[in-house]
């Protein structure tokens, strides 16, 4: 009887000792923003799809901004063409801009937004900061296009299918300011495709 329940106890032990060490380990990867954000708010908002499916917008918004405001000083640090770092510039003033509003919108509905880069946008910028000279320029240039294409689209469809009016506004109230960010982007591929 002695022996089952030192066995046992022994067992109990090492399962402890297992989770323990399972939890430091997992304990030391961080989780991306925006899935902290994106859990958040499926939490608060379970019950109400329309909520979630808004809050997954702004999510998507706050992560755009995050990643242009960082590429945008990227481009300025790294780029010698005056025209790149201009449009860097540009970036990082007017996702500032944006980032302020959408964290605006989203305080007001109660939403949770990431507030660091993303993996996704990590990954991006890490890619970018390997190239150097006239490969970082057209790079750039490259990712501001399809960026902006995606971003578009995102708005486009937030602005006719938000459920909330306030977040419907805003998308619609911003997809010319991207235009103008995508046909820029466009121009300037154009300019550096001809070096």
């Amino acid at each position: 009887m002695k022996k089952i329940l030192l066995a046992g106890k022994a067992i109990l032990g090492a399962g402890l000792i297992m989770l323990s060490l399972n939890s430091c380990k997992n304990e030391n990867k961080q989780e991306d923003p925006k899935e902290v954000a994106e859990n958040a708010n499926e939490t608060k908002f379970d019950t109400i799809d329309s909520k979630e499916d808004d809050s997954e917008f702004l999510v998507d918004q706050a992560e755009i901004n995050l990643a242009e405001i960082e590429i945008g000083k990227l481009a300025q640090q790294k780029s010698t063409n005056p025209e790149v770092k201009k449009f860097g510039k540009m970036l990082v003033d007017e996702h500032t801009k944006s980032a302020s509003e959408v964290s605006a919108l989203a305080k007001s509905k109660n939403f949770t937004l990431p507030a660091s880069l993303t993996e996704e946008g990590q990954d991006e910028y890490k890619k970018l900061n390997e190239k150097s000279g006239v490969d970082f320029d057209k790079k750039f240039a490259d990712m501001m296009i399809d960026g902006h294409e995606k971003a578009i689209k995102k708005l486009e469809k937030a602005s006719k299918d938000a459920t909330d009016e306030d977040v419907r506004l805003w998308a619609s109230n911003n997809i010319a300011g991207l235009t103008a960010h995508l046909e820029h982007a466009k121009m300037l591929k154009q300019n550096l495709d001809k070096k």
